[in-house]
């Protein structure tokens, strides 16, 4: 990542930047704090261990899919490692207004050769730091065309809060992740929901405030596993 990247996302009202990071508000987004999670997030991949930069960066109750939806910290737990971990750089990120939810899109590589995008759901704790709460991707026949500069896209801002947090249909049985959930940030102005098929096809749809209406920004669909 360029420093003119980071530099350009960094630009904000003076009264956003006269706010501590941990107290969200209407024009407190600061898409460049999820920028940097997301690199340190891969760094940690790279210097202690792929899993544990998974699971040291999830929230409690974050979603993954293998390709079932399952609780992250469950299937994470003492997962071995693999030889070389995936390699990963974010493109894209679109905020919340009150910077309480963040989603990073981008492009991994494996060291077999394969490549693929992935979609990453950041939520703000009380402490002022993001953990991801879902996290999905796809492989792909030919790599992400990487852009000259990281683009960033933050809501428009709405009165008062009308947002939930984190919403997962589970399984009555195991407490395991449904095939349905959803989330929104605090304001409302940013939500996202996925949907996963009994073939565990499944798509991901996030939607941002702009002009008065919540607008889709990014939906994402991914085919049933070919083993299937």
């Amino acid at each position: 990542m360029g420093g003119a990247a980071l530099l350009a996302l960094t630009a904000a009202p003076a009264a956003a930047r006269k706010r501590p990071d941990y107290a969200p508000g209407a024009g407190t987004a600061n898409p460049s704090a999820l920028v940097a999670a997301e690199i340190a997030f891969a760094r940690t991949a790279r210097e202690k261990g792929q899993w544990q930069a998974f699971d040291q960066y999830a929230d409690d109750d974050a979603v993954m899919f293998v390709p079932e939806p399952v609780r992250a910290k469950d299937w994470l737990s003492g997962r071995q490692e693999p030889a070389a971990p995936v390699q990963w750089q974010p493109y894209q990120v679109w905020m919340s207004c009150d910077g309480t939810l963040g989603v990073t899109k981008g492009a991994w590589q494996r060291p077999d050769g394969s490549v693929g995008y992935f979609t990453t759901i950041w939520q703000k704790r009380k402490k002022g730091d993001y953990r991801w709460v879902l996290d999905q991707g796809d492989s792909l026949a030919e790599a992400l065309e990487e852009p000259a500069m990281l683009s960033a896209s933050v809501a428009d801002c709405a009165r008062g809060p009308r947002g939930d947090e984190l919403v997962v249909e589970r399984d009555r049985k195991t407490l395991a992740p449904g095939m349905d959930g959803r989330g929104r940030s605090k304001d409302g102005t940013l939500s996202w929901s996925y949907h996963v098929n009994a073939d565990h096809s499944r798509w991901l749809q996030v939607s941002l405030l702009k002009n008065g209406a919540m607008t889709e920004v990014l939906r994402s669909e991914v085919a049933a596993p070919k083993e299937r």
